[in-house]
């Protein structure tokens, strides 16, 4: 009896321990190890201006990461994390007509593990020269008075300027061993568009690093939609090349529909498409105009678009600049959503919504110091031939 009560005992034991053993066996594995290969990219932006006039060599400067990098189904290095780096060599601009000159390296970026690895980048920024300009001006001036020419021979060029948000790829320095234990799992499906309005910078940017007018429309469009639908709207335009810039203001003088805006800078870079809507009864002084960049992101393949719209109302005489600006209306809020109902008119508009944007604008001042007012949404504009509303709907909440 007591041997047989043993032998039942264990059976039943066997039968409790049982289950959880054949869970065991059936249960995936823990994650394999994982490589970070050599020469994978990393996009990063600048996180602030910098330029040949006050850089240093071996000033330090910081990155941010705009896009997760994945491996395996894990995300090894999360959008918004910093990289590090400096400042390898600056020149200030010189006599001659040379520009100033500024050189950067990346250095590292952490792991979402916490840890740190090495990266590659190294790009040169140069400022513009003017030595042909000068030498065409030297020659000029010694034909006339032969005295003034060594003269030109100190004017400088112009500084080297990298701007806030400035776009750079760096690359891993080498092979990385990870532990999947460790790596949070790639979240599926994440937005473009979420992903884009964590990290887009509020407002353009003028060449020296000032903050401007506000980003306040974004478009999901191809290229060839895009330009179709201001053109149906009758949006122009404005031209670039100085010689045609001057040869018709002077001939066109007041009925000049496509005078050029200031320059703005939006992850670095000049305006994609420069569009202007002039008013009939005052073309030159009053004026519909926007500014469009095109982001690296897209919903379903097609590209997201970002732009920054003011409306011209009069021209000013800034005394202390000794210029001539336009004026604009101070609420840019009127004129993002005057260019909905403008685009509504062309049957192109498939979808309309608003969204809060990450770093709020509600008070700011243009790039000349015009005071303009906001309630800090940005307008999201479908054309038509874009992915269906359903889709940006569900990606804009997160779905």
């Amino acid at each position: 009896m007591c041997r047989r009560a043993r032998l039942i005992s264990l059976v039943y034991a066997l039968l409790i321990l049982l289950p959880p053993a054949l869970a065991a066996q059936d249960s995936p594995s823990g994650p394999a190890t994982l490589v970070l290969k050599s020469g994978t990219p990393v996009k990063l932006q600048f996180m602030k201006t910098i330029s040949s006039e006050r850089a240093n060599e071996s000033d330090h400067l910081d990155f941010v990461v705009t896009r997760d990098v994945d491996i395996g189904g894990f995300t090894v290095i999360r959008a918004g994390t910093l990289a590090r780096g400096s400042v390898v060599k600056v020149k200030r601009k010189r006599p001659v007509g040379m520009g100033g000159e500024v050189i950067i390296k990346v250095d590292s970026v952490e792991l979402t593990t916490g840890e740190n690895i090495s990266l590659v980048a190294r790009k040169e920024f140069k400022g513009n020269s003017h030595t042909i300009r000068m030498g065409v001006v030297m020659a000029l001036s010694a034909a006339i008075y032969l005295p003034s020419a060594p003269v030109f021979l100190l004017l400088r060029g112009r500084d080297s300027t990298v701007l806030k948000g400035t776009e750079l790829t760096a690359y891993t320095k080498s092979n990385s061993l990870l532990n999947g234990e460790n790596l949070p799992v790639a979240l599926e499906g994440v937005s473009g568009l979420r992903g884009m309005m964590e990290l887009l910078p509020p407002r353009s940017l003028n060449g020296e690093g000032r903050e401007g007018d506000m980003l306040n429309l974004m478009f999901v469009a191809s290229e060839d939609d895009l330009q179709e639908a201001f053109a149906r709207a009758g949006w122009l335009k404005v031209e670039k090349s100085k010689p045609q810039i001057i040869w018709h203001l002077l001939w066109q003088r007041t009925h000049y529909a496509k005078l050029p805006m200031g320059r703005l800078y939006v992850f670095g870079r000049a305006p994609d498409f420069s569009y202007a809507l002039p008013d009939p009864k005052s073309i030159v002084a009053r004026r519909h105009h926007l500014r469009i960049w095109k982001t690296d992101r897209a919903l379903n393949g097609i590209p997201l678009w970002v732009g920054a719209a003011t409306h011209d109302v009069a021209i000013q005489f800034v005394k202390r600049k000794f210029r001539l600006f336009h004026r604009i209306d101070p609420n840019v809020d009127a004129e993002r959503d005057f260019i909905a109902a403008n685009l509504a008119e062309t049957h192109r508009l498939s979808r309309e919504e608003y969204l809060r944007c990450s770093d709020p604008v509600f008070d700011a001042q243009t790039a000349t110091g015009q005071a303009y007012y906001s309630d800090s949404r940005m307008l999201l504009l479908e054309l038509n031939g874009g992915i269906p509303s359903t889709v940006v709907a569900s990606q804009v909440a997160g779905e």
